[in-house]
């Protein structure tokens, strides 16, 4: 008996060993994520994330303000717009018709609309739900511009195809919006009242849906943005001030604006995980393969998701969202039983959708540590024009290597912000220096040059306007060709 209580005594002290160490590396790894957060807060970041590990929570934080004005800040129950990651809500919501026997995702538009033109005709649910109808991405209106359901279906039965039906896959919202008008005519209730009544009660999540949802409205997230002609951010307000207040959202409803927090969604991680809302099988088939999104075949896109491997050749199920102001991100490390969620309400440039990736590889990769998202580049760049005289203008780049911590390298930019500044001065100033420091950095883009003279002639440098047209033309921008004849016209 004593052999054996020593025996077991030791193996209690191992396994307790093993735990402390496992908890002290996952508060490291908190550390570490919490750490990159609060550095990209310093520069204007505002959302919140969620990490989970094997069932067990690591961290479910908020960052920033989801209203400024009254000083509400962002937590984990803060409701924020969810983009496209709306998709696999609908897709849900018609594999669920599908597991009730009610339609097959093998079933043809003609059997749901049997007046639509020939050309569309055999495009199948499958097809609609892989964005492999042939549809164009183009087809459809502004997101938050009413549109009746018949309005929308003309536009959908009229438009061009791209491709053949089941030929190639090009991403379109009118898919998911289509796919919506099915499932409403085929369940016979509305969009919001199916997804609550199949998905979103059986998982236990009460701050979501898409335009009735019942909760504090101070607990929305306003959208923030950078106003480049008025030089601050601007507030945009929440989603639901933008909704057609109607039933005219066909250009919104099905493929975007959803509303949910990361807690929700977690639940809904686990509502999947667990086959709570749909069976193994269809869920199966929700997260497989079927599409190649790109030309390298690094990802491909299910039902609703989308799916690729990480670099230990495990799979990851995923979507992200935007509406332009707000993003989201779902990561779910299946085989490795680890979910990201994030969600953004202030969107500061490109780093800002990677926060998801940059948490997974801290996961992964204990050496790793995530740079943290830097300021917004145009309110950067008005900073630097607001304590410099544009005499300094060649100093720019050297300026934003340091803040961005990478090289200057698009053109567009500032482009957009001389523009910007050539509506404001009547005297050769800021605008023109941003266009000669453009086509310095960028000398054969044709556009930047033409650019370049339109700011010439507005401040009565002909001679060099007609320089700057040339090169326009010169590096194939044929659109400058008219006004540099003209100039040169005048000149004889």
């Amino acid at each position: 008996m004593k052999s054996l209580f020593t025996t077991l005594f030791f193996i209690g002290i191992t396994l307790s060993t093993v735990s402390i160490v496992s908890q002290n590396k996952n508060q490291e790894l908190v550390n570490k994520i919490d750490s990159y957060l609060k550095a990209s807060e310093t520069n204007g970041f505002s959302g919140v994330v969620l990490v989970a590990k094997k069932g067990e929570i690591l961290l479910s934080k908020g960052y920033g303000w989801a209203d400024r004005k009254n000083k509400t800040p962002n937590l984990p129950e803060t409701i924020f717009n969810i983009g496209s990651v709306t998709k696999q809500f609908t897709a849900s919501a018609i594999l669920k018709l599908v597991e009730q026997r009610k339609m097959k995702t093998s079933d043809k538009l003609s059997l749901y609309f049997p007046q639509i033109p020939l050309d569309k005709t055999d495009i199948t649910i499958h097809q609609l739900l892989t964005h492999t109808s042939g549809i164009s991405s183009k087809t459809g209106g502004f997101r938050y511009h009413e549109a009746s359901k018949k309005q929308f279906l003309k536009e959908f039965f009229e438009a061009t195809l791209h491709a053949e039906p089941g030929t190639s896959y090009q991403y379109a919202n009118a898919n998911y919006i289509l796919l919506t008008v099915i499932l409403e005519m085929v369940s016979e209730q509305t969009y919001d009242t199916f997804l609550q009544k199949n998905l979103f009660v059986p998982a236990q999540m009460k701050s979501t849906g898409y335009k009735s949802v019942n909760f504090d409205k101070e607990r929305l997230a306003h959208g923030y943005y950078y106003n480049r002609d008025d030089e601050q951010w601007m507030d945009w307000g929440t989603t639901q001030q933008h909704l057609p207040d109607n039933n005219n959202h066909w250009y919104s409803i099905g493929k975007g604006d959803i509303h949910s927090t990361i807690e929700d969604l977690y639940k809904w991680h686990n509502a999947l995980k667990n086959n709570l809302v749909l069976t193994s099988k269809i869920r199966e088939s929700q997260e497989t393969p079927f599409v190649a999104e790109n030309d390298n075949n690094t990802s491909y896109y299910g039902y609703g998701w989308a799916i690729s491997k990480s670099d230990r050749d495990t799979k990851i199920v995923a979507h992200n969202g935007s509406n332009g102001l707000y993003f989201a991100d779902f990561v779910r490390f299946v085989e490795d039983d680890i979910v990201i969620i994030y969600m953004t309400n202030k969107f500061l440039g490109p780093e800002s959708e990677n926060v998801a990736r940059e948490i997974g590889k801290m996961m992964f990769d204990a050496n790793y540590k995530a740079p943290p998202i830097p300021r917004n580049i145009y309110e950067l760049i008005h900073e630097f024009m607001n304590i410099n005289s544009s005499k300094n203008a060649k100093k720019l780049p050297d300026f934003l290597r340091k803040e961005l911590k990478s090289e200057f390298n698009d053109p567009a930019i500032l482009n957009r912000l001389g523009y910007s500044r050539l509506k404001k001065e009547e005297q050769a100033d800021w605008a023109l220096e941003l266009f000669k420091l453009n086509v310095k950095l960028f000398p054969k883009d044709g556009n930047l040059w033409d650019s370049l003279g339109e700011a010439y002639l507005k401040y009565n440098q002909k001679e060099k306007a007609i320089e700057c047209y040339t090169k326009a033309v010169e590096f194939g921008s044929e659109s400058s060709r008219k006004t540099l004849n003209r100039l040169v016209k005048d000149d004889q």
